[in-house]
């Protein structure tokens, strides 16, 4: 996703012009994700010092949970919540002063603020915890995020060096279609002590640090020339480069991401017809068997899943973070399983219903098939009874158990950074350890290994099997689904508008 650079001139008028609108775009909310930039970097990159200068705040403003995502988005007020996966509700967050709020028995996933910048008009900001931090499932989740937000800010300083996991996962980005833009900020007490104002050409030490960086980062993933690099420093407030980017790209895209999922015009759905040779015995031999397919090879895939994360939680409880860093450390592998397990069941929907469309449809490469048969599945999982409870989620309790928990709140407490429905046909998986987990690891009694490694051992077998039987009942409820909007489709002879 390339950026086209503008002329001086044409580009001082189109953004002054641009931060002082918004684009109506057409399309509907259920199926488009809202446009968002990403903040990635190392710890003691300047990367919230960037945020807080280009929204406008102190960067204490921003401050979070140590692993918890930040989603800032457009508001009257500044005002904060946060998100915790055992509590149906959000409690009401403030960043300073220090120690305001609520104790929390446990860090929220997320935390959602609101700030009156006119930057956030055209896209939400999320601050994402430091590289370093991540590891394989903080990776996962990471990418998740980005691959729905569509942009990503890398913020390194000028004294760091890209590491060979953040290499790893820039190139991992570079074959996703998102754009990248890096921010270079100064070395913390530089030895150039000139005096900045905005305007001017920028630091030498930022300069020369940019370009070593953009060397080294091309030498290891040349996909990723076309990114964009700004040279900023947040005590100076010097971001009007970058904040010009970044709108000028959510202009461009949100009109992107509009053209390809156009408003459906009333009474312009034209019907499509079956097959005049269909059976019943057709169309639901072929579901049947695609069903008993893809439940058992998604639960063998989640299996695997499980299994790589005993052992490395095995080998942060006893060469990194100890007994007290075990229940961070298994709620991000088991978030990172719940999308795996959403990503693993949604490709199973898609092959499902590419097989179905193509077998009971005389024109399968219609553009509207899919759509109208995604929105009838959709409907008809909201009222059948064999769907209903599939929003839950699954709690990990200090004794080792799984219990599941309906509710308004549903997965979205759950969600590092959530987003539109989409084209979805299934509701999510979501599964999160409750505060009860890491008050218990917490106390000074419960620094046993030995004990901690059981508990392990004994979650994760609850787990997969919780995991294992929501798969099944959502394939159950699929298979329901469609055998409903199928009959009536073949009784017709037509799909209904």
């Amino acid at each position: 996703m390339g950026y086209r650079p503008l002329d001086a001139a044409a580009s001082a008028q189109h953004h002054e012009f641009a931060e002082h609108r918004t684009v109506d775009v057409p399309g509907g909310p259920e199926f488009d994700e809202p446009l968002a930039v990403v903040a990635v970097g190392p710890a003691g990159g300047g990367r919230t010092e960037v945020l807080g200068a280009l929204l406008g705040v102190g960067p204490a403003a921003l401050r979070v949970p140590q692993g918890s995502f930040l989603v800032v988005r457009p508001g009257a007020v500044a005002d904060g919540l946060a998100y915790l996966p055992d509590r149906p509700e959000p409690y009401p967050y403030r960043a300073e002063p220090v120690g305001a709020g609520p104790a929390l028995a446990r860090p929220p996933r997320r935390v959602e603020m609101t700030l009156p910048d006119r930057i956030l008009r055209h896209f939400a900001v999320v601050d994402t915890p430091d590289t370093g931090a991540l590891g394989p499932a903080g990776a996962r989740v990471l990418l998740d995020a980005i691959s729905r937000a569509g942009a990503v800010l890398f913020v390194i300083s000028a004294e760091q060096t890209l590491s060979a996991a953040e290499l790893e996962l820039l190139t991992t980005l570079a074959a996703y279609d998102v754009a990248v833009f890096f921010a270079v900020t100064p070395a913390a007490g530089g030895d150039d002590d000139r005096v900045h104002t905005v305007g001017e050409p920028y630091l030498d030490q930022v300069s020369v640090a940019l370009d070593a960086h953009r060397a080294t980062l091309l030498a290891t993933v040349p996909a990723l020339a076309a990114a964009r690099w700004f040279a900023v420093d947040p005590a100076a407030g010097d971001t009007v480069p970058l904040r010009w980017a970044l709108v000028d790209w959510a202009s461009t895209e949100g009109l992107r991401r509009a053209s390809g999922n156009p408003p459906v015009v009333p009474g312009s759905t034209r019907a499509v017809r079956v097959r005049p040779d269909l059976t019943d015995f057709d169309w639901a031999d072929l579901l049947d068997r695609q069903v008993r397919t893809w439940a058992p090879r998604v639960r063998q895939h989640l299996a695997l899943e499980v299994a790589n994360i005993h052992l490395r939680c095995v080998q942060e409880l006893l060469f990194a973070t100890g007994c007290g860093g075990l229940p961070a450390t298994l709620d991000r592998e088991i978030q990172a399983l719940s999308l795996y397990a959403v990503v693993e069941c949604d490709t199973g929907v898609d092959q499902v219903l590419d097989e179905i469309i193509t077998r009971v449809f005389q024109a399968p490469e219609a553009d509207d098939v899919r759509r109208r048969l995604v929105a009838a599945v959709r409907l008809e999982l909201a009222n059948h009874r064999t769907a209903r409870g599939l929003d839950r989620v699954l709690l990990v309790t200090a004794a080792g158990r799984v219990i599941g928990r309906t509710g308004s709140g549903g997965v979205g407490p759950l969600l590092a950074y959530p987003g539109a429905s989409g084209t979805a046909v299934l509701p999510p998986i979501g599964v999160a350890l409750a505060g009860g987990c890491y008050q218990h690891w917490r106390g000074p009694d419960n620094a046993d290994p030995t004990a901690a490694r059981s508990w392990l051992q004994r979650v994760l077998r609850e787990v997969e099997l919780e995991v294992s039987r929501e798969v099944n009942r959502r394939f159950e409820a699929l298979r329901s689904a469609l055998v409903t909007v199928l009959t009536d489709t073949v009784e017709h002879s037509t799909l209904l508008g």
